[in-house]
Formats: structure tokens, C-alpha cells, sequence
């Protein structure tokens, strides 16, 4: 049986793959059958591997592909010399692979000069081009391993040199090269060197923008499921379930992968779900997503290490996060390139935003967990008295907040609140649901003077809204957007934490009908 798999190249007979098709046939049409170099830089663990097997097994009915990685190559990047031998080692291989007649494949191989050696390697690289019988294309996997980016500089320059000459109809050499990463090219000096501004002088500037989109749509999600569905039969629903699935992953194609296999592999056979049959829900899909967001992973890793190399990304998530505040999309922009490109932000109505729920959830968590000791007299939470038979008891934990806030941020101004209320409340509820639940903000309400918690538990969900009070119509405003937003997610009951900061509010806690629906009303 096919497995799902989440290290390494997937492969179609071994493992559930999504199908991919279409992203295929684009990249071969718009890209690689115009001729172009371009690179694929995508964030770790999404799919760049898959994809160039993938590009190569559909590229050799018509090309010689080779298909190169620099995963293990550190030795390559000692010396130019080093770069051409290793090179020449690389392709020679795959070109043997693929039946290249001998007396190219000895030419090929022949010595490379010790004094010129990124000169030898052009040469051989015309001499191939021009006596091989099909067009070659080059794809270069990890191509941001070089421990020496000069030297890495240096072949791309004699790229960029050999692509000018045949525009030329000077020269021969390969029609298509894709280069594929973490770090965008042009930026690979601020990998090694993270305190620097960024230079964009790049000899890769012959590269083609790639704007095919390498997550996963609901679709492709399901085209996966699909596959699962025709050997185990477990008469889900595939279209809610890929859709939910892609609603918490956005498509970032490892966490796909990876709710899929603890689905099939951890939770199938536990205490949670005995069989099969009954692990793809609603509930089942809620139990993986907390085990992905508790396990340790290479992601999440990488992840924690670029937030401490980088502290003006770290301190750009908490102010989207705990303060609402918006930064407008500007593709220039140092953080915001590092952001996208670590795969932690995107564009979003010409803003930029947390990538996904996953990761808005990790981030949250990890920077909660830095600050758990910021603030004095933390309550000493007894868990037990909001879990009755399994079921969080929302409406105690609200009531709780309201005694803990009035106790211990009676005197505090509207200032203050205004930046950390989000931050102390989501420290207040995050031991309490931790292990058993999650939580997200909905991106489309977060901003300064609102937000939409979202509780996930145990398949059960709870709508909080956040607000600071800027008078009564603002204040029915949010009742009415919360009843709408109950009514999108299908809740009878709702919540609303109002901060208040009027010389005669009353505070306290209220519940009413509004709209048909409930609302519990917290005043601090």
C-alpha cells in the first residue's frame, strides 16, 4: 500500500501524492519550452524536489535533463576548481544515464585546466550543447547549500554570459536552467552574511519572474484523497475534507502532507479512533493539527532559528500578531522579502499577513511561551474546573478572565491594554486549552480596535471577539459583526471581551439575545 510521506522526494508508486499536473504542464509551456532560466525558490519542506522529479520524468520524452543537488556538495565550494570538477563529475553521470554516445561523454570527461577552470567548464558546456542530438536542460537543486557564494557567483555568471552569447546566435548552451532553494538568488549574501543589507546585483538578473504557485489548492488537496479513498474506502466526504484542510494549512504543501500521514499512521488505531473509517472528520482533522503543532519537526525548527537570526522579522510577527498592525505589501522590503521567503508571510489584500493557521498558531504559542514570565502574578490556573467530561466550558473561562483582569489590570491605562490585551488574554487562555485545543485569530477581523478568537475543541468551536470601546454605535457595530460571523461559522453562542475605558463604565459580565444568537459579554 501507498504511504504519505513527508521526508524527501515523493514518489508516484510509493506514496500519496497530490496531483500536480497542471503546475507541470505550466512550468514546461510559459517557462522551459520559451527558454528560460529562472529560479524556484520556495520555503523548506514545499515540494521543490518533488516538483523537479517531477519536471524531469515529464521532461525526458523530449530532453536531456539534468537533474543536480548541492545537499551534500560543500566540498564543491572550496575553490572554483573544486565547483568545475564536481560539476563535470555530476553531469557526466547523468549524462551516462541517459545513453549519451561515448565520444561525447569522454569529451565531457576530459581534464579541466587547473588554471582556468570556470573557462574549461564553459567550453565543455558549448561543446555538449552543440554535438548532443536533443536540447539539454539543467535543474540545480539546493543551489543555497554554497558555503562560498562567490564562487557560486562565478558559474551563474558564466550562465548569464553563455545565455547572452546564444541569444546571440554566438554560442550553445542549455535551454533552460532552473535553479531551486530557500533563498531567492539574488539574496544568497544575506544568508551568509543575516547583518547585512541586501545587494541585488546578482549575476542571475537574466532570470524570468516564476509566478506559478507551488501550494496545494483545495483541489489538488483532494485529488490525494481521492487516491487514499480507492484503497481504504473510508466513505469520507473528500470535499469538506480537503477544504478544511486547506483552510488551516493554506496549501503549504508539508503540513498537507503531514495532517494526511498522523491521520493514516498516529491517530487511525489510537484511543482517539480505532478504525480507519471513522479518523477522516471534522474532530479527526483537529486531533492531527494538535499533534503537528506539539511535535518536534525540522519546519517548525527552522521556523524558531530564523525568528532569533532575524529580530526585525521576529518583532514584525508580534506587532501583525498581538497588536493588529498592518504593514502594506512592498516586495522591496528587507523583512518582508525574508518573511515571504521563509514562507511565514504572504500578500493579502496588498497587505502582509501570517502564511496559515498552523504557523499563526506555532507563532503564537512560541512567543507566549518566551513571555510567560512577563508579567507578575500570573494566575495559578486549576485546568480541571473548565474541562467537565471533555468538553471546555467557555463560559467559566470567560467569568475567570474577567475576576483575573479586574484583579490584576484594574489600574492599568488605555495604552497599555490597547498594545498587550490581545497578548494577556491569549496568556491566560493558552494553558488552558494547551493540549487539547487550538487557537487562531481570523485574519479578515485583526486590526487595532477588534479581533476574532477562534477556539478549536476537541472538534468544538468558540468565537470570542476582542474589542476596545469607542462608543455605543461602535459597540453595536461588533454585536452585529459577531452575530454575523456566528451565523458564517454556524454557532448559536458567541463572546464578546469588550476593554473599556469610559470615566463611568460598568463592568462586569452579561448575556443577551442579539440577532437570534447568544452573546456572553465580558467588560474589563
Amino acid at each position: 500500500m501507498k504511504r504519505f510521506h513527508v521526508t524527501g522526494n515523493c514518489v508516484r508508486d510509493r506514496h500519496y501524492m497530490v496531483d500536480t499536473t497542471e503546475k507541470i504542464n505550466t512550468i514546461i509551456e510559459e517557462y522551459i519550452q520559451q527558454g528560460s532560466y529562472f529560479t524556484i525558490n520556495q520555503a523548506r519542506q514545499y515540494g521543490k524536489t518533488t516538483t523537479l522529479y517531477l519536471l524531469e520524468e515529464k521532461l525526458r520524452e523530449t530532453y536531456i535533463v539534468l537533474n543536480l543537488s548541492f545537499e551534500s556538495a560543500d566540498e564543491y565550494f572550496k575553490s572554483s576548481l573544486n565547483l568545475a570538477e564536481g560539476l563535470v563529475m555530476d553531469i557526466g553521470d547523468s549524462l551516462m544515464r541517459q545513453n549519451i554516445p561515448m565520444e561525447i561523454l569522454n569529451e565531457w570527461n576530459s581534464p579541466v585546466s587547473e588554471r582556468f577552470p570556470m573557462r574549461t567548464l564553459g567550453n565543455k558546456i558549448s561543446r555538449l550543447c552543440s554535438e548532443c542530438s536533443k536540447e539539454i536542460i539543467l535543474m540545480i537543486d539546493e543551489v543555497d547549500k554554497s558555503s562560498d557564494n562567490q564562487i557560486f557567483l562565478s558559474f551563474l555568471g558564466i550562465l548569464r554570459e553563455k545565455y547572452q552569447k546564444q541569444l546571440a546566435g554566438k554560442d550553445h548552451t542549455f535551454k533552460s536552467v532552473i535553479l531551486a532553494g530557500v533563498y531567492d538568488i539574488k539574496n544568497l549574501k544575506i544568508k551568509l552574511h543575516p547583518g547585512e543589507e541586501i545587494k541585488n546585483n546578482s549575476p542571475w538578473n537574466i532570470a524570468a519572474d516564476f509566478l506559478v504557485d507551488m501550494s496545494f489548492t483545495a483541489k489538488e488537496i483532494a485529488s490525494m484523497l481521492e487516491m487514499y479513498e480507492e484503497d481504504y474506502h473510508t466513505g469520507m466526504d473528500i470535499i469538506e475534507m480537503s477544504s478544511l484542510i486547506y483552510e488551516y494549512t493554506s496549501g503549504y504543501p508539508y503540513l498537507v502532507s503531514r495532517i494526511c500521514q498522523l491521520l493514516d499512521e498516529r491517530i487511525a488505531g489510537s484511543q482517539f479512533c480505532r478504525d480507519k473509517k471513522d479518523i477522516w472528520t471534522k474532530e479527526g482533522i483537529l486531533e492531527a493539527i494538535r499533534i503537528l503543532l506539539r511535535e518536534p519537526n525540522t519546519l517548525f525548527d527552522d521556523m524558531i532559528k530564523h525568528l532569533q537570526e532575524y529580530p526585525k522579522l521576529s518583532q514584525m510577527l508580534k506587532n501583525i500578531l498581538f497588536q493588529g498592525r498592518r504593514y502594506t505589501y512592498e516586495a522591496n522590503a528587507q523583512v518582508t522579502q525574508l518573511g515571504i521567503m521563509f514562507g511565514f508571510l504572504k500578500e493579502q489584500n496588498q497587505a502582509v499577513c501570517v502564511s496559515n493557521r498552523i504557523f499563526e498558531t506555532k507563532l503564537y504559542n512560541f512567543f507566549l511561551s518566551e513571555e510567560e514570565n512577563v508579567y507578575e502574578n500570573q494566575p495559578d490556573i486549576v485546568k480541571n474546573q473548565f474541562i467537565v467530561q471533555g468538553m471546555l466550558r467557555m463560559d467559566l473561562v470567560m467569568k475567570k478572565f474577567y475576576e483575573y483582569f479586574e484583579t490584576v489590570f484594574s489600574d492599568a491605562d488605555e495604552k497599555f491594554v490597547e498594545a498587550e490585551g490581545r497578548r494577556i488574554f491569549l496568556m491566560y487562555l493558552r494553558p488552558i486549552i494547551n493540549g487539547a485545543g487550538n487557537y487562531y485569530i481570523e485574519t479578515q477581523t485583526r486590526d487595532k480596535s477588534r479581533t476574532d478568537v477562534i477556539v478549536d475543541y476537541r472538534g468544538k468551536q468558540f468565537i470570542i471577539e476582542l474589542k476596545l470601546w469607542r462608543g455605543k454605535k461602535y459597540h453595536h457595530d461588533g454585536q452585529t459583526q459577531l452575530a454575523g460571523y456566528l451565523e458564517q461559522y454556524h454557532q448559536d453562542k458567541g463572546y464578546l471581551l469588550t476593554f473599556n475605558f469610559n470615566k463611568y463604565k460598568q463592568t462586569g459580565v452579561t448575556e443577551s439575545m442579539y440577532k437570534g444568537k447568544k452573546i456572553l459579554e465580558v467588560v474589563v
